[in-house]
């Protein structure tokens, strides 16, 4: 039996800080925070102003919707700290600041971004792999971005090191709306990632 729908208040999204070397990278950013604004989503993010990262906090607040900026305080000239969010969280490192985003976020969404995406989303990967956290987790493949890290983790899986049912609880959409529709109706792995 399925479980109900999940309620996803706050949506975690991991980005670039950068804008990347395409229009349609800020683009997505920009449709993406406007539709969880619309949705009535909170974005729960990096707390930077740069590329896309503040390209999608911009468009959920003119959306009307609510943004909490996580950043550590030694990156908060670093990045530039987006000073006009609903609420600014300064964090003594990485860690705690992860580790706060994964507490306030209901679910998780990664849009194009570099090794800091990646770690991040990584990470939540882990813990509901390792049953630390039961939340969903999903990649936006604006333009096939992510096709070559897909193709990696497929790979993974056919060498052993990942169970199908893992990665296949790693939501990819292309489409916006389809992506906040499938966090909604995303259902744990029952499988412990350490059973044989």
């Amino acid at each position: 039996m399925a479980d109900p729908a999940r309620h996803i208040a706050q949506v975690g999204v991991f980005c670039g800080s950068s804008p990347g070397n395409a229009p349609h990278f800020m683009e997505c950013a920009r449709d993406f925070g406007a539709l969880m604004a619309r949705r009535g989503q909170g974005l729960v993010y990096g707390g930077g102003r740069k590329g896309l990262m503040g390209v999608l906090a911009d468009a959920v607040l003119e959306g009307g919707g609510t943004v909490q900026g996580v950043i550590p305080r030694a990156m908060v000239d670093r990045e530039v700290a987006h000073h006009g969010v609903t609420e600014l969280v300064l964090t003594d490192d990485m860690f705690e600041r992860k580790g706060r985003m994964m507490a306030e976020a209901d679910a998780f969404v990664a849009l194009p971004g570099g090794i800091g995406t990646l770690d991040e989303v990584f990470e939540v990967i882990t813990w509901n792999q390792l049953g630390y956290l039961s939340k969903p987790c999903g990649l936006l493949n604006v333009g096939g971005f992510f096709t070559p890290l897909l193709a990696a983790l497929d790979g993974i899986v056919d060498n052993g090191f990942l169970k199908p049912a893992h990665r296949r609880a790693l939501l990819v959409e292309d489409d916006p709306a389809a992506l906040l529709d499938a966090l909604v109706t995303w259902t744990p792995v029952a499988l412990d990632k350490l059973d044989g």
